[in-house]
Formats: C-alpha cells, sequence, structure tokens
C-alpha cells in the first residue's frame, strides 16, 4: 500500500490537491484523507510534486526494429528501465519492416515478459507488408483468441519499404480488423505507418469514401514527418480522424524535415483540431534509417521511449500549453482510443498508474504501475531481468 499526501494533482484535469490510497493494483481513494495508520504503508510526501497519470505509449518496438541497413542495422530489444525512464506505465508493443525475423510469436513473449516485470502491455498483430503475418491464421481471429492484441499495425503506405498494397488489400484488411475488434470488444483499429511518399494520406481517404468503415478505426503514425504530411494530417483530423505523432526524430544532420511532436501539437490545436483526436507516441527502439538524395542508406538511429515524457514537457515549457491539454496525446486519448478503460486516467477504482514529477521543472521523480513502485526521487527501484544494477 502507498499513500501520496497533499499532492497537486492533472487527472489529467486539474484537481488541485489530494491524497492518494494505493491498494494492491488500483487507486482506493482519491480525495482528502483522515489521519491513516496501517500496516506496511508507505508513505510519500507530495508537496513540491505534482500527480499525473502514468504515460501511455502506444506505438513501440519492444522486440527491437530496423535491418533496413543489414543484419547489423536490427535495433536491440528494450529494457524494462528504458521504460521506467520514460514515464511510461502501459505500452502497445509493434512491428516493423521487418516481420520475418522479427516475429510476433516474440513479440508477443516479450510483451508478457514486460508485465511480468512491472508494467501493462499490449501489442498490435501484423508489420508493414500485406499479407499480414499473424498468429492464429489471420488478423480476426488473432483479435478474438489473443488477449493482448488490440488490432493490427504498423501497416505502411506511401512508403517506399511497403509492400505497396492495392485498393482492395487495405479494404479487405479493414473489415476484418473491425470486425475482429467488434466481435472481441477491443478497439480493433489499423495502426498506419505514414512514410514520405507523395501520396501522404490519400490510400486511407480511399477507403473511408469507398467503403463504411469508420474514421475511428484508423490510426494514421508519422504524421509530423515532414510540413505537408502535417498539414494534410491536420485536415484530416479536422474532418473527424485520429492522428498519432512521432516523439523519435533523426539527428538534425540527417536532413529530417520531421517537425518536433510538441510544436507539432501545437500547430494542430492552433489550426482547429480538437485535442482529443490527437496521440503521441515515441517509435521507441524504432530504425530511424537515413538515406541520401538518391534514396540510398546512409545511416541509422533508434528511437528513443524518453522522447515521448520529453515532447509532454516541450509541449508545457516550450509552447505554452496547460498541463492538462499536454497530457492529453499521452494518457487519455490513447486510453479511449485503444479501449483500455482503467487507464489514462487518474480516479478511484482506476490502475494505479501514476508518475510524480517536480512542479518547477517538470522533471520526473516517482513511477508507480500497478501499484508498485518503480522509481523514487528520481532513482531506479526495478530493472529487468537480465539488467545489471
Amino acid at each position: 500500500m502507498i499513500l501520496i499526501q497533499n499532492i497537486e494533482t492533472y487527472a489529467p484535469t486539474p484537481m488541485g490537491r489530494q491524497d492518494f490510497l494505493l491498494m494492491g493494483e488500483r487507486i482506493a481513494h482519491l480525495g482528502p484523507l483522515p489521519s491513516v495508520n496501517l500496516p506496511d504503508l508507505e508513505v510519500i510526501d507530495g508537496r513540491g510534486l505534482l500527480a499525473l497519470p502514468g504515460l501511455i505509449d502506444g506505438h513501440v518496438h519492444i522486440l527491437g526494429a530496423g535491418g533496413e541497413g543489414g543484419f547489423a542495422s536490427r535495433t536491440p530489444e528494450l529494457m524494462l528501465s528504458e521504460v521506467i525512464q520514460a514515464g511510461v506505465t502501459t505500452l502497445v508493443g509493434c512491428l516493423g519492416t521487418d516481420g520475418i525475423t522479427r516475429s510476433l510469436a516474440g513479440l508477443l513473449a516479450k510483451a508478457r515478459g514486460l508485465e511480468e516485470e512491472g508494467i501493462s502491455t499490449w501489442i498490435y498483430t501484423g508489420s508493414y507488408g500485406l499479407p499480414i503475418v499473424n498468429l492464429t491464421g489471420g488478423v480476426e481471429s488473432d483479435l478474438l483468441i489473443i488477449d493482448k492484441v488490440l488490432g493490427v499495425g504498423e501497416v505502411a503506405i506511401s512508403d517506399h519499404r511497403s509492400s505497396q498494397p492495392t485498393h482492395e488489400d487495405l479494404c479487405r484488411l479493414a473489415g476484418e480488423t473491425r470486425r475482429g475488434g467488434m466481435l472481441s470488444g477491443k478497439a480493433g483499429l489499423v495502426h498506419f505507418h505514414l512514410g514520405d511518399g507523395s501520396r501522404g494520406l490519400a490510400p486511407l481517404r480511399r477507403i473511408l469514401d469507398e467503403t463504411e468503415i469508420p474514421m475511428s478505426q484508423f490510426l494514421p503514425t508519422h504524421i509530423n514527418r515532414n510540413p505537408e504530411l502535417l498539414m494534410e494530417g491536420g485536415s484530416y483530423a479536422r474532418s473527424g480522424g485520429l492522428v498519432d505523432l512521432t516523439t523519435s526524430a533523426p539527428p538534425p544532420e540527417s536532413g529530417t524535415r520531421q517537425i518536433a511532436a510538441s510544436r507539432a501539437y501545437k500547430q494542430l490545436l492552433d489550426g482547429g483540431v480538437p485535442a482529443e483526436r490527437v496521440t503521441m507516441t515515441s517509435d521507441g527502439q524504432g530504425s530511424l534509417p537515413e538515406y541520401d538524395a538518391g534514396g540510398v542508406y546512409s545511416g541509422m538511429g533508434v528511437g528513443r521511449m524518453r522522447s515521448l515524457f520529453e515532447a509532454f514537457r516541450e509541449a508545457v515549457q516550450s509552447e505554452g500549453l496547460d498541463l492538462g491539454t499536454a497530457l492529453l496525446p499521452c494518457t487519455e486519448n490513447p486510453a479511449r482510443i485503444l479501449k483500455l478503460g482503467r487507464k489514462g486516467r487518474l480516479a478511484t477504482g482506476q490502475d494505479a498508474d501514476l508518475i510524480l514529477v517536480e512542479r518547477d521543472t517538470l522533471a520526473l521523480h516517482t513511477v508507480i504501475a500497478k501499484g508498485r513502485l518503480l522509481m523514487s526521487k528520481g532513482e531506479l527501484k526495478a530493472r529487468g531481468t537480465f539488467e545489471r544494477g
């Protein structure tokens, strides 16, 4: 049991000063508390701190990714300490370009391992290419049979690395994913990877124009990849769609045209996009390949989960957003879109997933996931099975 006393709280809406009583994996009480005297109770003084929901990262290559530059360019697996230091308490794992040497069985096993180590995990079935790799014979049956599968992704469009799927291919995939989501009570999202290709969101718009599938079934990511795609994404979101901003970015010397996620979020809001239609994800452990003007591979970077927390902080400190608005894309919004009912908000009965940050600097101070203290005063209290202290 953990008692947090007298702490300014954003749930993500501001709630003023509150007390938290965490029992097991849930928030047992949120609100003023009289003196509590319980055995084995850990007390945290919340003065000078802010309580926020634990971050939700909906796009993480937990097995590693990459390989666009050959076998030596495959990025490493995710370790628990990287999750904790990112302030993330819930994540969704996915495959990317490589759906062969990075297997779905391995992805599911890695997700279960991270859950055993202390955080909440789900996965997407599939990868960049079509036909979709799956575990049970199809996307629909994966959604129905495997508890951790929330949808399919990341499926590449408008990218030279995609399988160049036809319109009919994408329509069939969207229909199968929607049926699987409805029958299983899950989100049933198709999580689209957007490349630099000139077609942009056109393949997705055509599905919407020529089928009855609603916009709520699609979550296109990397919308801040370049200014043109961000502008198109803004129009798409204003018409009712969801968009995801990537917080990891290639180094400036690579010639990237990516807009920082915090700045892109502010631009979307200023352009009339409702905040509830935007999410942010890290693309953690994902490959960040660099290509020269002729399209020839020239180097590889690695996505960082910590970039999600940094983007939240930059949205407040550099872009001038209020804390509640800055939190939405990485807390309440993904919880609602992914149908994770007990995540993303601080309230009695919700999962005990929260982070404490320094009030003045927003530096990460404490991480609690499923009621377990994983970081205290900036120091790790837990590590992965094979991590050295």
